[in-house]
């Protein structure tokens, strides 16, 4: 898998706050980031529906 970039804008406020945590559980950015998006449900668009619905299967 080919690693991307990401650029974002955030707060001056929420950029100390998630560097503060990542120094408390001795972890990267990139990783605290990773682990917050991989705990996100995973979203399935129903064919019929044009609502997402959140994956009850995710693992």
């Amino acid at each position: 898998m080919k690693n991307k970039q990401l650029k974002m804008r955030i707060s001056e406020r929420r950029l100390n706050k998630i560097r503060t945590y990542a120094v408390h559980v001795d972890k990267t950015l990139t990783q605290v980031l990773e682990e917050l998006i991989d705990s996100l449900p995973t979203i399935q668009i129903d064919k019929k529906s044009a609502i997402p619905t959140a994956s009850s299967t995710d693992s």
